[in-house]
């Protein structure tokens, strides 16, 4: 079976119908389209065929380009990878613009055929390029469809043309937000921004009536027609200028210009516009051949696109549990994290018990996903019986009789061992046997927590990070006598909530929290020694960390820091590495300077939590240096203090894969997205330069910065993580 066949119907039609064999959504094979243009040669050579619909056999239109042709072409090319991927690029663009002027003579723009794309739903990245090229576009009434070209979001940008016919269809800023921000829409939306044409509820039927009855004008794209003028102007039009100088000052603002992918969209759209279409395509594959060499969008790719999609499909599953999906799911205490678990369990379509001491406690926790429906109603994307439905799933009670029935309890209490384990016991004694127990703890190790359970095979942490609704990533703990089921138990419930899981074994802070603490201390210790505070944020901006470590502390509150801090001390003892940092954090929080929560922290607050400014009081206790540190000094204290902890977390055990690793850095805590997580960042810049980086940091700022030693035995022996531990070194 071919992944395109056509059929010519009785009305000289010929549809070409996109049906990729075992797969659940179309991808872009590298040979498919060849097939296609193929059917196009022989939609030319026959008169009796009047044009063509481009439609899927799918319930939706396709999800883009398999991403791994990209890589394989890439590894297959030799000393010329850049060639190789510039011709590959361009024979997409040529069999496009076969589609575009099918049959049409190059001087009248006549005797074209028609080709019309029948979207029976979603349509992404090359599903949505194709159609671009196709001379009208129909879309199905399907509001679940999404309809854009996310590319930037993995590192890439649309390079089938897509750049390009989105800005001269649209104008640079009206396409703005579909490239370089990645900006889905449902049909109704995509055709009132320009993107599609028509939303009927039976496309191909659609289609086949506009092919029988377009004209020769009908046919021809407004690029080229004579006398076209983009929208908004080009770079040297006096409107168009300034668009253009405003994008670049954008997507500067926006990237702090370490993501490669957006300034060579930018580049291919302000070169592209001063040409023809067709040098603007060239130009177009040039830079997605320049982006695709760069470093940074294979680590992004591997990264965003195929490990993160592994894991979500079950990669580290573990073998022979049949499905363990949850229906009825416990949730013991409602607080922030509790509720928020409560909504995203609802959302699924759960049955949720929400536990809390008081009936007006569960209350309150419940009404956080009345307020979030309430909000989603003003958007338009949640109705009144959506509301409703989601509300009736969810019991809000201090009864913990109500647990009778659950096969899932996820425990989000108060950080004390002593409550939890308090909990641990009361709720077993009512929950079925084959219930699987797990803690939202983010620092209490499971395995210590599970000595309060009768069953501790079945206890498990389900690790979430707040908000729990938005952010994509849970960490999954196993603690050393937690089962197989437990451990597939969590990873289908993850599934159902639609996130991202990792496992990782038990030890204090577990993988993430491991990472993070270092980064917020390396940030407080260095503003206490006397580094300026916005010195230290933007520096970590302008590595591609959403926050820098001052801010980022301020938003989790010093309280917490200091209480971490006490308790990993007393855990500890005389091995806890003492610090300026707990110095500084124990001197906020007795200020009273808690963080946002306060308002009043590192930063001043307005009334309503909004940030002012730098505290300028901490520099009275602190003092400023009189020569500040170079800012390429502080990053690599700010990096190195993230990525040594993961190498040491695998050192450790605690990691088990590396994917999980680079994943979990980026979804957790927006570890440099760029680089594709800590591993692939040391992959990037090489065993030997981080090991020896380690050994000039270590002299300078002390042995924190210790070279672990699997690091400095593959820089020694000339070795990448994934080299190594990646799933082809593996598979060998």
């Amino acid at each position: 079976m071919t992944d395109f066949t056509m059929n010519v119907d009785a009305d000289g039609v010929a549809i070409i119908t996109w049906d990729v064999p075992g797969k659940s959504m179309n991808v872009l094979s590298r040979d498919a389209f060849a097939t296609v243009e193929g059917f196009l040669d022989e939609i030319l050579a026959n008169d009796d065929i009047k044009g063509a619909v481009i439609t899927s056999g799918k319930p939706d239109f396709a999800a883009g380009m398999d991403l791994n042709v990209l890589a394989s072409i890439r590894e297959e090319a030799g000393d010329n990878p850049a060639e190789a991927l510039f011709n590959f690029t361009m024979e997409g663009h040529r069999i496009l613009r076969k589609i575009e002027r099918l049959g049409m003579d190059p001087k009248t723009n006549k005797g074209g055929k028609p080709v019309a794309c029948a979207m029976p739903g979603t349509g992404l990245g090359i599903g949505l390029e194709i159609p671009l090229a196709c001379h009208r576009i129909f879309v199905a009434n399907n509001p679940k469809a999404k309809i854009g070209l996310p590319e930037i979001m993995v590192g890439i940008f649309p390079g089938a043309g897509g750049t390009t016919r989105f800005v001269r269809k649209m104008g640079a800023v009206a396409a703005a937000p579909f490239l370089l921000q990645g900006k889905l829409s449902n049909p109704q939306q995509a055709q009132k921004a320009g993107i599609v044409d028509e939303v009927v509820d039976d496309p191909v039927a659609a289609a086949k009536e506009w092919v029988l009855n377009a004209t020769d004008a009908d046919l021809v794209k407004p690029w080229d027609q004579k006398g076209y003028k983009m929208p908004g102007g080009t770079p040297y039009h006096p409107a168009g200028f300034m668009n253009f100088v405003g994008a670049s000052a954008m997507v500067h603002g926006n990237t702090w210009g370490v993501y490669p992918a957006a300034k060579a969209l930018l580049s291919a759209v302000y070169e592209g516009a001063q040409v023809p279409f067709d040098t603007a395509l060239k130009i177009e594959a040039r830079w997605f051949t320049n982006v695709l060499m760069n470093p940074s969008s294979s680590a992004m790719i591997r990264s965003l696109f195929i490990n993160k999609g592994a894991l979500e499909k079950g990669a580290v599953r573990p073998k022979g549990i049949e499905d363990q999906s949850v229906k009825k799911i416990g949730v013991l205490g409602a607080g922030m994290m509790g509720a928020g678990i409560a909504l995203v369990s609802a959302q699924a379509g759960m049955e949720v018990v929400l536990i809390d001491q008081s009936q007006e406690a569960a209350d309150r926790g419940k009404a956080y996903t009345e307020s979030y429906l309430d909000k989603g109603m003003k958007r338009g994307k949640v109705t009144a019986e959506k509301k409703e439905a989601m509300l009736a799933r969810i019991t809000a009670t201090p009864d913990l009789d109500k647990l009778q029935g659950v096969d899932l309890i996820i425990e989000a209490v108060f950080e004390d061992p002593a409550v939890k384990a308090e909990m641990t016991k009361k709720v077993e004694a009512i929950i079925p046997e084959d219930a699987i127990f797990a803690s939202n703890t983010s620092t209490l190790p499971i395995t210590d927590l599970a000595k309060a359970s009768v069953r501790p095979e079945q206890f498990i942490g389900i690790h979430f990070f707040s908000p729990v609704e938005k952010m994509a990533l849970v960490e999954i703990i196993k603690g050393k006598e937690t089962g197989d089921r437990a451990v597939a138990k969590s990873l289908d419930y993850v599934r159902q909530i639609r996130k991202t899981p990792i496992v990782v074994n038990d030890e204090r802070f577990f993988y993430a929290n491991r990472c993070i603490i270092p980064y917020i201390n390396e940030g407080v210790m260095m503003a206490g020694e006397g580094v300026a505070r916005p010195l230290l944020d933007h520096a970590a901006q302008l590595l591609g960390f959403p926050v820098g470590p001052i801010q980022l502390v301020d938003e989790t509150s010093l309280d917490l820091g200091a209480k971490i801090a006490k308790a990993t001390m007393a855990a500890m003892g005389n091995a806890y590495p003492k610090s300026i940092a707990d110095d500084v954090t124990f001197w906020m929080v007795d200020e009273g300077r808690l963080g946002r929560k306060a308002k009043a922290g590192f930063f001043d607050y307005d009334e309503n939590g909004k940030r002012l400014g730098y505290w300028a009081g901490f520099n009275d206790k602190f003092p400023l240096l009189d020569e500040q540190p170079d800012v390429i000094e502080v990053q690599h204290r700010l990096i190195f203090a993230q990525v040594l902890e993961a190498v040491r977390a695998l050192e450790a055990g605690v990691l088990e894969d590396i994917r999980e690793g680079d994943v979990g850095a980026i979804l957790g805590w927006g570890f440099m997205p760029w680089s594709g997580g800590p591993f692939s960042w040391l992959d990037i810049v090489g065993a030997a330069w981080a090991a020896e980086k380690c050994d000039e940091l270590t002299e300078k700022f002390g042995d924190r910065f210790t070279c672990p030693p699997l690091l400095r035995e593959m820089a020694e022996k000339g070795q990448t993580f994934y080299g190594r531990f990646g799933q082809e070194a593996e598979a060998a």
